[in-house]
């Protein structure tokens, strides 16, 4: 059974830090690009960051470029996100997913074959 485990989601304020993990189990992690989306309320969930825990290709959204930093431990079968100046547009519920990787990302929902349960991130302002 393919497991992600997400963690690290918390209340902070504009401009502060929070670094999420996944932790993944059941999967052939390097076979994947394992990465996070976000779902604000009252909009449909969209792709922040996904790694390629091979190769360690990269695709950020536009919104969090310069701003998160995903990387990937295989050694443990994790995936932190460093979220930095963080936003009150930032404020969502972050999913850890993973799609079979083929050398092209695809950083949209319906494309997902794992999903972790979602943990909740408040930027105050």
């Amino acid at each position: 059974e393919v497991q992600l485990q997400a963690s690290g989601g918390g209340l902070v304020q504009t401009g502060g830090s929070l670094r999420l993990s996944c932790a993944a189990s059941g999967l052939t992690f390097d076979a994947h690009a394992i990465g996070w989306f976000r779902q604000a309320p009252g909009k449909e969930r969209e792709g922040v960051s996904l790694i390629a825990t091979r190769t360690g290709k990269i695709y950020y959204a536009d919104s969090v470029k310069g701003r998160f930093t995903i990387s990937a431990d295989s050694n443990k079968n994790t995936v932190d996100l460093q979220m930095t100046t963080l936003k009150p547009e930032d404020t969502a519920v972050y999913y850890c997913a993973a799609h079979r990787y083929g050398g092209v990302f695809l950083p949209w929902s319906s494309a997902m074959d794992y999903w972790g349960k979602g943990t909740l991130v408040t930027v105050s302002s």
